[in-house]
C-alpha cells in the first residue's frame, strides 16, 4: 500500500494480515521524531534554570537514559498486541476507569503540539515574512494534513528526516562550537543537586511523555516481532538524538542565554554560514513531523474517549474530522501562550511527569510482570467485558502515586515540604514509578479477581511464534 494512502483503522486492531514492516524501522522514526527545535529548547532549560553546561550536559544524559527504558519498553506492546497505546490501559483501569489517564494524556497532547507550533511558526516566520499568528496556523494545517494520512506517511517521513536533519543539525553543531566561544562557558561552576536533579527530571521526562503513544507506531508490526528488537531499535533511536538535540541546545543557551526568547529559532539558524532558507525548511519539516505524532495520538485519545460513552464507527472522514478539530483547540492554546514560551514550556512538562509517571509504570508493570503480555483484545472494547468498569486496584495505584510525588515536587507553581528540606531537589519521578507499579503489583497478586466481570475471552500467548498463529487463528474465527 502506498504512503500517499490515507490509514483507514484508528483504534481497533490491526488484524495479522495487515502487519508489515520491521522492527529496525522504529530506530529511524524515534531518531528523526527528535531531531526538531522543541528538544533543543527542552535541552536549554538545563542551563536557563542555573546549572553550568558540563554539569547540564551529564544530568541530561542521566535523565535520557533511566526515562528513555521506560518509554522503550511500551515499544513492545504494539506487536502483541496490534492496538493503540491508550486504549491497552483498559486492561488496567478498566473500560471507563482509563478515560482518567486518557484526558490527562489528551491535555499533555494539546500542550506538545502547542509548543512545538510556536517554534515551527517562528521558523516560517523568519523565512517568509508572514506574522507569527499565521505563520503557526500554517505550520499547523500541514501538520493536520501529515496526520490525516496516517501511519504509513509518518514512518517515511520521519525516515527521511532522520537523515537529512541529521546531516543539518552535525553542521550547525559544529558552526556551534566553532564560531561561538564556548571554552568561556566551559566550566564546572558551583554545583546544586537541587539543579542537577531537576535537570535530569526534565530530560527523563521529556522520554516519560512519550509513553502514552509509543505503541501507537509499532502496533502494526508483524506479531512475532521480538520484544528485545522493539525495545533496542527504539531505545536507541530515542536517545540518541534526544541526547544531540538537549547538547545542542545546553550549549546555545551557555553562549546566548536569549536564544529561545519567544520560541524564536532564529539563533540556531543564524549558526549556519549561508543557505538560511534551506535550514529553516529542515526545521520547520522537523517540526511538522514530530507534531504529526502528537495530533496522532490526540486523535487515538480523544477518539478512545469518545468510544468509551459513544457507539461510533470511525470512518475516514470522521476520522480526518476529529483530527481537523484536536489541531484547532492545540493551536489555538499556542496562539495564546506564545509569548512566553520558554517559561510556559518549562512549567508544563514537569507538570506532566506527576500524572504521567503513575501511569507508565502501572501499565508496564502490567504487561510485564502481572498478566505478563496474555491479553483478551474482544474484551478490551466491551463496556462489561473482563475490563469493564472502573478497576478499584489500579485507581489506588495511580492515585497513591500522585499522592506520594507531592511532598516531594519541586515546581515554580508548587515545592512540596520534603522537596524545601532537600534544597529544591526533585525526586518525584522516582518515587512515582517505584510506589505505583509496584503498590499496583501488590494489589493485583493480593486480589487477582474482580467479582462480577467474566473471565478474558482471548488471551496473546506469549512466544512469538504462538502469537502469529494465534492472530491467523483469531482472524479466521466467526465474529
Amino acid at each position: 500500500m502506498s504512503v500517499l494512502n490515507p490509514e483507514q483503522r484508528s483504534i481497533e486492531y490491526v488484524p495479522h494480515h495487515e502487519r508489515h514492516g520491521r522492527a529496525r524501522s522504529l530506530f529511524t522514526l524515534w531518531f528523526g521524531a527528535n531531531l526538531q527545535v522543541t528538544a533543543i529548547a527542552a535541552g536549554a532549560i538545563s542551563v536557563a534554570i542555573g546549572l553550568s553546561l558540563p554539569w547540564a550536559l551529564l544530568a541530561s544524559l542521566v535523565g535520557n537514559l533511566i526515562g528513555a527504558i521506560f518509554m522503550a519498553l511500551h515499544s513492545a506492546q504494539g506487536p502483541i498486541l496490534g492496538i493503540p497505546q491508550m486504549i491497552q490501559s483498559r486492561a488496567q483501569f478498566g473500560f471507563y476507569g482509563a478515560v482518567l489517564p486518557l484526558i490527562l494524556v489528551i491535555l499533555m497532547y494539546v500542550g506538545y503540539f502547542a509548543t512545538t507550533a510556536v517554534q515551527g511558526g517562528a521558523a516560517f516566520s523568519s523565512l517568509t515574512g508572514v506574522n507569527i499568528d499565521a505563520s503557526i496556523i500554517v505550520v499547523a494545517a500541514v501538520t493536520a494534513v501529515l496526520a490525516i494520512f496516517g501511519y504509513r506517511l509518518i514512518h517515511a517521513s520521519e525516515k527521511w528526516l532522520s537523515v537529512i536533519a541529521g546531516v543539518a543539525f552535525l553542521y550547525l553543531s559544529y558552526r556551534l562550537v566553532t564560531i561561538n566561544d564556548l571554552g568561556a562557558v566551559w566550566h564546572a561552576g558551583e554545583f546544586s543537586w537541587a539543579l542537577f536533579l531537576a535537570a535530569a527530571a526534565i530530560a527523563a521526562t521529556w522520554q516519560l511523555t512519550y509513553a502514552p503513544y509509543v505503541a501507537d507506531y509499532s502496533r502494526y508490526l508483524p506479531a512475532d516481532t521480538s520484544v528485545r528488537a522493539s525495545f533496542w531499535f527504539t531505545y536507541a533511536g530515542a536517545v540518541l538524538s534526544t541526547m544531540f538535540m538537549f547538547a545542542f541546545g545546553a550549549a546555545a543557551a551557555a553562549v546566548a542565554t536569549d536564544a529561545f526568547d519567544g520560541g524564536s529559532v532564529d539563533f540556531i539558524v543564524d549558526q549556519a554560514a549561508g543557505w538560511h532558507a534551506l535550514f529553516f525548511l529542515i526545521i520547520i519539516a522537523g517540526v511538522i513531523g514530530v507534531n504529526s505524532l502528537n495530533l496522532y495520538g490526540m486523535f487515538m485519545s480523544t477518539t478512545t474517549v469518545l468510544n468509551s460513552f459513544f457507539k461510533m464507527t470511525v470512518s475516514p472522514l470522521l476520522r480526518a474530522v476529529l483530527i481537523v478539530i484536536v489541531a484547532t483547540v492545540a493551536t489555538t492554546i499556542g496562539l495564546v501562550g506564545k509569548d512566553d514560551f520558554l517559561a510556559n514550556f518549562t512549567n508544563f512538562i514537569l507538570l506532566l511527569a506527576y500524572f504521567l509517571i503513575p501511569w507508565t509504570s502501572i501499565n508496564l508493570a502490567d504487561f510485564y510482570l502481572v498478566r505478563k503480555e496474555r491479553y483478551s483484545i474482544d474484551d478490551m472494547f466491551k463496556p462489561h467485558g473482563h475490563y469493564g468498569g472502573v478497576d478499584w486496584r489500579a485507581m489506588t495505584a495511580y492515585l497513591v502515586g500522585i499522592l506520594v510525588e507531592v511532598p516531594f515536587i519541586a515546581s515554580p507553581f508548587y515545592t512540596g515540604p520534603v522537596a524545601t528540606w532537600l534544597g529544591g531537589a526533585d525526586i518525584s519521578w522516582i518515587l512515582g514509578i517505584f510506589v505505583a507499579g509496584g503498590l499496583y503489583v501488590f494489589l493485583m497478586k493480593r486480589y487477582p479477581n474482580r467479582a462480577g466481570y467474566p473471565e478474558p475471552t482471548y488471551a496473546i500467548p506469549s512466544t512469538p511464534s504462538a502469537r502469529a498463529a494465534a492472530a491467523d487463528e483469531q482472524e479466521a474465527a466467526p465474529a
